[in-house]
């Protein structure tokens, strides 16, 4: 509430007309210090438009007199990166896989660049330790759907899984309940059989009548022990590891719906050395066969 300007009673200073619950406001001058500070930040502000880019225009921007440039400095120490780069990427690119992990040299360098590539490319999806989650796999373990050795993990990487392109690998399981192939009181049986061999208690009535079901329908990719095969990509339905989960909600759901991830080909995305760095991070730190 503006009123008109007076004195204070108390500190003999005038006031500026403001007033607000009782309470005046005083026009006492701004702290010098805070004047000095303001002063010398206009000076600076108008030193940067003269000295660097700091305006934009319609065809550009101005220079400034220094001609600073954030993008050309960057662009020369990527520049000298690579340089310093040079020596290593040319080592990967001619060495063997097994020679990169048995030099200790190259293989703390190709370990460097997997890390960082993997940081950058994969863990989106298999996260930042590769320990994975519901429907992409775990690559700290030694389960691997399409092989664990150095060559195995490579071609993956290169060719992907499921994209369309020449030489991905490529796999579908059934969507045996959706495309109507079973119906749904088999699909209940087949469930109970898979829980059965993963040594967990099952229905036994359920698991006989399942049998021939699964040795018509799933051996051929599965083998008749439940096994799995690499050359597939078909899962050991076996063991604990279980890319889509492991109650009886989640294996009825994938031999309803036949589920299947895409994994991307790096192949043209990636350099060929460093598709080979980051198969050695991978086989190095996940139990590689």
């Amino acid at each position: 509430m503006a009123h008109e300007r007076d004195t204070d009673e108390v500190t003999g200073v005038d006031t500026t007309g403001h007033e607000w619950d009782g309470i005046k406001e005083l026009d006492n001058p701004l702290p010098r210090w805070w004047l000095w500070v303001w002063y010398a930040s206009i000076a600076w502000s108008i030193g940067y438009w003269i000295l660097m880019p700091a305006w934009p225009g319609i065809h550009g921007y101005t220079k400034g007199l220094l001609h600073q440039s954030d993008r050309v400095e960057v662009s020369k120490q990527l520049t000298a990166l690579d340089v310093k780069r040079g020596e290593g990427a040319a080592q990967l690119r001619t060495a063997s896989l097994e020679q990169i992990e048995k030099d200790p040299k190259l293989n703390a360098y190709a370990q460097q660049v997997g890390q960082s590539v993997f940081g950058d490319n994969c863990a989106t999806c298999h996260g930042i330790g590769g320990t994975g989650g519901k429907g992409y796999a775990n690559l700290r373990d030694d389960v691997w759907l399409w092989g664990g050795k150095l060559e195995d993990i490579q071609y993956t990487i290169t060719h992907g899984v499921r994209t369309g392109a020449e030489g991905a690998r490529m796999s579908q399981m059934p969507a045996f309940g959706r495309d109507e192939m079973l119906q749904p009181a088999q699909i209940d049986d087949l469930t109970e059989y898979v829980v059965k061999l993963s040594g967990r208690p099952a229905d036994a009535a359920a698991v006989a009548r399942a049998q021939p079901l699964f040795e018509a329908q799933c051996s051929a990719c599965h083998g008749p022990e439940g096994k799995g095969m690499v050359e597939l990509g078909a899962p050991n339905l076996t063991d604990a590891d279980w890319l889509y989960g492991a109650d009886r909600t989640a294996i009825r759901g994938q031999i309803f719906a036949g589920n299947g991830g895409v994994m991307p080909t790096w192949q043209g995305r990636l350099s060929p050395e460093t598709i080979k760095a980051l198969a050695v991070y991978i086989h190095s730190n996940a139990g590689g066969q």
